[in-house]
């Protein structure tokens, strides 16, 4: 056999509801005593109670613990800007040494220059005295 299917309307269930509702009490003060409540719903209320005290010291916690992040973060901070400091000065020092190594290159170079064409005026003078010289003993040879 099925299971007979009973169609309720809102108002039968409401009035069941009524009807029912007083037992109920009753039968769960004799099957649970009401001290045996009181006593659930304050271990309940003392865990509860530990648990916020607990949440309020892990926030406390974090909060001091987040405090110190930020004043590490801001130490690193510090640091880094004085390297930038100390990165900035070093590259200003290295360009002022390049230029004055730039500046000795080009006096080396003027030098080099300038020897150069001294060589040329002695190579050009020696020349000259060779063939001086040259046109000097064909001369006496001619003559004598």
């Amino acid at each position: 056999m099925g299971d007979p299917v009973v169609n309720l309307r809102e108002e039968d269930v409401q009035r069941i509801g009524e009807y029912v509702k007083p037992w109920l009490r009753e039968v769960v003060e004799q099957v649970v005593p009401r001290s045996a409540l009181t006593a659930i719903d304050q271990q309940l209320l003392e865990r509860m109670v530990r648990v916020e005290e607990e949440l309020k010291s892990q926030r406390e916690l974090m909060e001091v613990k987040f405090d110190a992040v930020d004043r590490r973060f801001q130490a690193v901070d510090a640091r880094f800007e004085a390297m930038d400091r100390r990165f900035e000065e070093l590259i200003h020092h290295m360009d002022k040494r390049f230029e004055s190594t730039d500046r000795r290159f080009e006096a080396m170079d003027k030098r080099f220059d300038d020897m150069h064409e001294s060589f040329k005026r002695t190579q050009w003078l020696m020349g000259l005295g060779f063939v001086l010289v040259t046109v000097v003993v064909t001369v006496f040879g001619v003559l004598a």
